[in-house]
């Protein structure tokens, strides 16, 4: 991996990163709540897009991003889940075919204008939810001019409509929120154990270049701090599940150690509120109450809520 993808950016507003010919990934500092990632793939006639962004400006940004390198307008529009940073900018790409898993479809609807439920206080602009009109269950493979461009469904993990995006040929994954850089993992819509098989299947790709959902453009070895973290909060919750304690008292009461330096350590209490429903026996990617556990991170987060970032 090039020195130019792991160079640390002390950047405050979006930046692009050229990853290989005619592939890009945008960059949203500091990673943090509705701070994603996005990227882009073109030949010169016909651009991907990888996720949008959470308010129309944002959008906007990441529109005018694509066209200063030259590319045309994106035709295609993949989402790798339903959550709002990742779909809420699908419409200001009206001309384009918004493509995801059809879990991700589903989500994406029935979660309507979600963010504006958890942050009313953010100015969205105009955003019109616009769900995948394309849909697939396992795999699907585009073809962007001579770039080869696979989209797989790793099962139930950050959610239960993931999409992983590997372009083989250029060694590079576009991961969305299986992987934070940096950030806390967040299983709470997904599955804890399916996170773990996940990141089984983002090793069995072999990609050097990795983009995370969140966080600065990586390498591989993101995948091991990941597997450790999703391992502490299982091992956490098998002992305080068995106590008798609740998601609360065992993220209050935990030594985060090693993992106390990554961002929205608040995720724990969630984590573990999906933790202690597998343990229950519930299927990977059950609803859970998310006023509870909302209220439960607020709890973590100092009594306050969690503040949005876009």
């Amino acid at each position: 991996m090039s020195n130019s993808r792991t160079t640390t950016h002390t950047a405050t507003e979006p930046y692009t990163v050229p990853l290989a010919p005619g592939v890009s990934a945008y960059i949203q500092p500091d990673g943090g709540w509705c701070l994603n990632n996005a990227g882009f793939v073109t030949d010169g006639a016909t651009t991907l897009l990888i996720d949008t962004a959470a308010t129309e400006r944002r959008a906007r940004l990441l529109r005018d991003a694509v066209t200063d390198s030259g590319a045309p307008l994106p035709s295609l529009v993949v989402n790798t889940h339903h959550h709002g940073d990742h779909t809420y900018g699908n419409c200001v790409f009206p001309g384009a075919t918004v493509i995801g898993h059809e879990a991700c479809r589903r989500e994406t609807l029935a979660a309507g204008l979600q963010l504006h439920l958890a942050w009313p206080d953010v100015d969205y602009g105009t955003i019109e939810i616009t769900p995948p009109a394309l849909t697939y269950t396992d795999t699907l493979t585009l073809h962007v001019g001579e770039t080869e461009v696979r989209l797989l469904h790793p099962g139930p993990a950050h959610t239960v409509g993931d999409t992983i995006v590997h372009l083989p040929g250029q060694g590079v994954v576009f991961t969305g929120d299986l992987v934070f850089n940096g950030g806390t993992p967040f299983v709470m819509m997904g599955s804890l154990s399916g996170s773990l098989r996940a990141l089984d299947t983002l090793r069995s790709l072999d990609a050097e270049v990795v983009v995370p959902g969140h966080g600065r453009v990586t390498d591989p070895g993101v995948y091991d701090t990941l597997e450790a973290y999703l391992r502490y909060v299982a091992d956490l919750a098998r002992t305080s599940h068995a106590a008798g304690l609740t998601p609360l008292e065992a993220a209050r009461g935990a030594d985060l150690g090693e993992f106390a330096a990554l961002q929205e350590s608040e995720r724990l209490v969630a984590n573990l509120h999906r933790a202690y429903a597998e343990l229950d026996g519930l299927p990977e990617g059950s609803p859970l109450d998310l006023v509870t556990v909302l209220g439960d991170m607020a709890v973590m987060n100092g009594g306050k809520p969690v503040a949005c970032h876009a």
